[in-house]
């Protein structure tokens, strides 16, 4: 992929272990995770910013991705885009649901458009890949781009138009799903902040800082001042 055709894309627009990795639901809490003391907001605080949702590979990455974008306040990984009601990570991240691991993301659209939210999104995987995102494979590691209502189908649609256009991805089809939105499951409390809290993980050092790295590389005007 061109970083440099989609760069001009969204201005001209205005090995190791998988994700699915043998952990137990209760992890012990190590000095790491002690030192992640971050202030979250309540959900009452929340309620006051606009919401997203993106899927495109293992949720502890694209967390972290977003968490690093600026008017972006907060990012809770899930699951969403399937029929299965009330969904463990067992079950998604074996293939057992028709969901895909998702992220939520709470914006201030004075500070960050939805538009940009979606150059983010293409910007930080390859919608390429059918079922899979580097060495993650499976219908719950899919690229889905989810909307809420007709303002946000038409921007998603119109943006893989430019896409497509410009031949980004030389001739590769685009696989994303451009699904409207339904329902969002929080992922176990376990997996939040997965990679602040595990930077020592071999897949978050592998996989997932690698990808965040390239990320930051590429679309340095996003981030926050204070992005890690």
């Amino acid at each position: 992929m061109s970083f440099i055709k989609l760069l001009l894309v969204s201005t001209s627009f205005l090995f190791t272990l998988g994700c699915q990795s043998k952990i137990k639901k209760e992890i012990p809490v190590t000095q790491e995770m002690q030192e992640v003391t971050e202030v979250k907001l309540t959900p009452q605080e929340l309620s006051d910013y606009e919401t997203a949702y993106f899927a495109s590979g293992c949720f502890w990455c694209v967390e972290a991705i977003f968490e690093s974008v600026k008017g972006v306040k907060e990012v809770v990984s899930g699951y969403s885009g399937g029929k299965e009601k009330n969904p463990t990570y067992e079950d998604v991240g074996y293939g057992k649901t028709t969901h895909a691991e998702t992220v939520e993301i709470f914006y201030d659209p004075n500070v960050i458009s939805f538009t940009a939210l979606v150059q983010v999104f293409f910007g930080s995987h390859d919608p390429t890949t059918l079922n899979r995102q580097g060495p993650d494979k499976g219908t719950q590691y899919r690229s889905i781009a989810f909307y809420k209502n007709e303002k946000e189908k038409e921007i998603i649609t119109s943006y893989i138009k430019a896409l497509k256009d410009q031949n980004v991805y030389d001739g590769l089809p685009i696989t994303t799903e451009v699904t409207a939105f339904s329902k969002f499951y929080k992922a176990e409390e376990y997996h939040q902040d997965y990679e602040k809290r595990n930077p020592n993980n071999s897949y978050i050092k592998n996989v997932s800082i690698p990808r965040l790295n390239r990320f930051k590389k590429n679309f340095g005007d996003f981030l926050k001042d204070n992005s890690h």
